[in-house]
């Protein structure tokens, strides 16, 4: 087997645990009325089930980074989606309403940790100037679960039962787990690594701002994102087909964006390719704000803002360059803070559509919360100009 060969099965390995983590995340939103009505919970009930998710990524960045810092990755992301698959499947298996908040709970917990080191390992197999690129091959995973796994859970939960929408991503994390032990290289771990210095990077500077411009900038994705559904629905009249042709059109365009983004960012440079995503996100919001009303321009709208939200590339990369010794924390903590913005968003759009500001209102808020994205990553490159070097990623 060649060096290349090699190197493209541990990148597929990564992507296909990407692909579970994606698959389980999003589908969870879908399977909501199903599990809803099965278990007979009111919807604020069922939402605590996905608020769950998003508070175990939160938590589990840094826990899972501090756990892990003397691991060798190879052992650390295998062992990560081996415990992501499991309890994925005791959601699927175990009864009532508290079991599966737990255990959606337990979920996000290796979330952060698995794609902030994944994106790492690949980006360290690379030459310098390629890292961007492996990074995004990992993510196309994710973005390539929603064209694939998250509308084939959403069938099995309407077809089957809601379970069987769960135990897919738990399934598929476990071949993943096994992959990456036996196609991932054995790097060794570092002994003589200190957990709680990973802790460092949430006092870095650099870091933090980084960090801030992924939980607000991206809130304006999100924003949009969460109501397209209902907007569709409330504004148009359109075939029945409209709302899967949505969000399968919605994943195309996040898997070529992303895939782009890793090609923009060796081109252009970190500091221009995120200047440049934000600009092309505040555009493709103010874009959705004008659509609403025509399910045609509504689809298109879901295209463009997946396709130009290739943020995450930059301020990934970005972090590996200001972390120091705190790579692993930096990593799964960039991933946390979109897990912030997937609260934020929503919830500020939520606010605006109370408030009656119309169905054009998620754009509009999209389109504010991607220009402070701009104003904090204007902050993040200040940090670099008062004197002090830009920290090298750690060996």
């Amino acid at each position: 087997m060649t060096q290349t060969t090699d190197f493209r099965a541990a990148i597929l390995s990564l992507s296909l645990g990407a692909f579970a983590i994606g698959t389980s995340e999003f589908a969870a939103m879908g399977l909501l009325p199903y599990f809803a009505a099965d278990l007979a919970l009111t919807d604020p009930q069922a939402g605590h089930v996905i608020s769950a998710y998003a508070l175990g990524v939160v938590v589990g960045a840094p826990v899972t980074s501090i756990i892990g810092a003397k691991l060798p990755r190879r052992r650390y992301l295998a062992a990560l989606m081996a415990f992501y698959g499991l309890v994925n499947l005791l959601a699927a298996l175990m009864p009532g309403l508290a079991a599966l908040t737990g255990m959606r709970f337990l979920a996000g917990l290796p979330h952060g940790g698995f794609l902030g080191v994944a994106m790492l390992y690949a980006a360290d197999a690379l030459p310098p100037g390629k890292r961007a690129r492996g990074a995004a091959q990992v993510l196309l995973g994710l973005t390539i679960a929603n064209i694939v796994g998250v509308p084939l859970a959403g069938w099995m939960g309407q077809s089957i039962g809601w379970r069987f929408g769960f135990a897919l991503p738990g399934v598929i994390a476990l071949a993943s787990a096994w992959a990456i032990l036996k196609f991932a290289p054995r790097v060794g771990g570092n002994p003589d690594a200190r957990p709680w210095d990973e802790l460092q990077a949430l006092r870095n500077p650099r870091v933090l701002w980084t960090l801030a411009v992924g939980a607000i900038g991206f809130g304006g994705l999100f924003s949009v994102y969460a109501f397209m559904t209902a907007a569709i629905l409330a504004t148009t009249d359109g075939p029945g087909f409209v709302v899967p042709l949505t969000l399968a059109v919605f994943g195309i365009g996040g898997t070529l964006g992303t895939w782009g983004a890793g090609r923009m960012t060796e081109a252009l440079g970190i500091n221009r390719a995120a200047y440049i995503s934000l600009a092309a996100m505040a555009l493709t919001q103010a874009f959705a704000a004008l659509a609403v009303g025509n399910w045609q321009m509504m689809v298109l709208s879901s295209f463009l803002i997946a396709a130009g939200a290739g943020l995450v590339i930059p301020l990934q990369t970005r972090l590996m360059d200001v972390a120091g010794s705190a790579q692993s924390m930096a990593a799964a903590m960039n991933h946390a803070a979109f897990n912030a913005a997937n609260a934020l968003g929503p919830f500020l759009a939520g606010l605006a559509l109370a408030a009656g500001w119309g169905w054009r209102a998620p754009g509009v808020v999209g389109v504010m919360l991607t220009l402070a994205g701009a104003v904090a990553w204007t902050f993040a490159l200040r940090q670099d100009r008062k004197g002090q070097p830009v920290a090298a990623p750690a060996e």
